[in-house]
């Protein structure tokens, strides 16, 4: 059997996109001001002593420079519900936090509503990896939902929702 070899960067976003995804919205308070980015590349359950989760962000970005002065970052994991709020903001113009419902802590992490699950974070470490970096973050609080809202999925470049499979007897 013969792999492809060919590893440019639009083949290898066409081949990534084909592993699906949950999304976060990873967001703090700056001078007063929501700021936030969205990750696609969140992950749960990292450590679990000491309690760490992670992502991974684009050396170009230019909003995760302002997220990481924000100190806290409220990790809103995200749902269904959510995808037009991801969409907004993932927005690159605009006021992407406008009529958002929000949350914060006193520290300055801040949380989207509808979200399935809320964690409070601090960077704990950052790794270079090729154009992105990995971002170690310790979790220092959760909360989950009362009402289980479906979570949002990103494949094959698009956003899909999880169906549960109808049994026929």
């Amino acid at each position: 059997m013969a792999l492809t070899s060919d590893l440019t960067p639009d083949t290898l976003r066409n081949v990534f996109a084909q592993h699906p995804s949950g999304i976060a919205a990873l967001c703090t308070i700056v001078e007063g001001q929501p700021q936030g980015i969205v990750a696609s590349s969140f992950t749960v359950g990292v450590s679990m002593d000491p309690p760490l989760v992670m992502f991974a962000v684009q050396n170009t970005s230019r909003t995760w420079p302002l997220v990481r002065s924000g100190g806290r970052i409220g990790v809103s994991v995200l749902s269904e519900k959510n995808e037009g709020v991801c969409r907004q903001i993932a927005s690159k113009s605009g006021d992407r936090f406008a009529g958002l419902r929000l949350n914060s802590t006193d520290e300055g992490a801040l949380f989207l509503h509808e979200a399935t699950l809320w964690l409070d974070c601090s960077i704990e470490q950052e790794i270079p990896a090729g154009d992105h970096h990995i971002v170690l973050l310790r979790v220092h609080g959760h909360q989950g939902h009362e009402t289980v809202n479906p979570p949002l999925v990103f494949h094959g470049s698009a956003f899909r929702r999880l169906e549960a499979e109808q049994l026929v007897s």
